[in-house]
């Protein structure tokens, strides 16, 4: 009969400690309002949906599983990682600004999250536009991480997040994926990175909800406007692309600007502007 518990028992991969992240995050009037750690779940954005949708979750609330196994990405593709070698969490929000102005969530989280991990784990990030975070392993871009925001049939929205933290070269599930490990990051305790992070998340959260969701002078206020941030760490911008439509055709140019919508800007060999709402971006080598 095998050891069920094998899989669990990794000493460089301790469990986070659920009560003192609640006692570090869940304050009266912050961004979050309760914390719940699992073992294993399909995906923290399906669960955390599902309960909103039955009434037992609220906005605030965060949904952390140790190992997600049907975890998802952007265009339904599939996402998953060992147990406890990353951060795997979702959180419900209910954003009250306007829906023209909801794209920009996502990108405030990948600022949140870029900002978070390179000031507590001590190594450079970067963000490929829309949802990637990147760090550099062995001098070449790797993605650490994504987030996936879905809407849910009441108007909120859950907020999902997956970031590689002691993954090794072994596990990584395709050749581009990286971590916090193979970056060479000095922390790696999940603990201190998933408090930086939400802390983070909440910080710029609540500066744009109070501006109505502006995305110029909507963000942290001890940092500055979400636009501005976004730029800063975008490694998109100023770059030679490639956007893969939903629609199965493609965009060549050099992605130029991010508009006021948080759409990417691409012009072409023809100096035509394309503004992309949706796509999967290919950083292409300088030739």
């Amino acid at each position: 009969m095998s050891d069920s518990r094998g899989r669990w028992s990794d000493l460089d991969r301790p469990p986070l400690g659920a009560a003192a992240l609640r006692s570090a995050l869940i304050r009266p009037g912050g961004p979050w309002t309760r914390l719940r750690v699992v073992e294993v779940t399909g995906s923290t954005n399906a669960d955390l949906a599902a309960a909103a949708q039955a009434g037992d979750a609220a906005p605030g609330e965060i949904l952390i599983a140790e190992e997600q196994t049907s975890g998802r990405g952007r265009l339904g593709r599939g996402w998953s990682a060992p147990p406890r070698s990353g951060l795997f969490f979702s959180v419900l929000l209910e954003p009250d600004v306007p829906t023209e102005r909801l794209p920009w969530l996502p990108l405030l989280a990948g600022v949140a999250v870029a900002s978070a991990l390179s000031r507590t784990a001590g190594v450079d990030t970067a963000l490929k536009w829309p949802n990637d975070v990147l760090v550099t392993v062995d001098g070449k871009e790797r993605k650490l991480g994504g987030i996936l925001a879905e809407r849910t049939p009441s108007g909120a929205v859950v907020l999902g997040m997956g970031l590689n933290v002691s993954l090794r070269a072994d596990e990584l599930p395709v050749p581009a994926a990286g971590s916090l490990l193979l970056a060479g990051a000095p922390v790696r305790d999940r603990d201190p990175l998933l408090r930086a992070v939400l802390r983070a998340l909440g910080a710029w959260y609540t500066g744009w909800v109070a501006a109505g969701g502006d995305p110029e002078t909507g963000g942290d206020p001890a940092v500055g406007g979400l636009r501005d941030a976004y730029v800063a760490g975008c490694a998109t911008l100023g770059r030679q692309v490639r956007a893969e439509l939903p629609g199965g055709e493609d965009v060549r140019g050099e992605a130029i600007a991010l508009d006021g919508d948080g759409r990417l800007v691409i012009a072409d060999a023809d100096g035509v502007r394309h503004p992309l709402g949706a796509a999967d971006i290919v950083h292409l080598r300088a030739t």
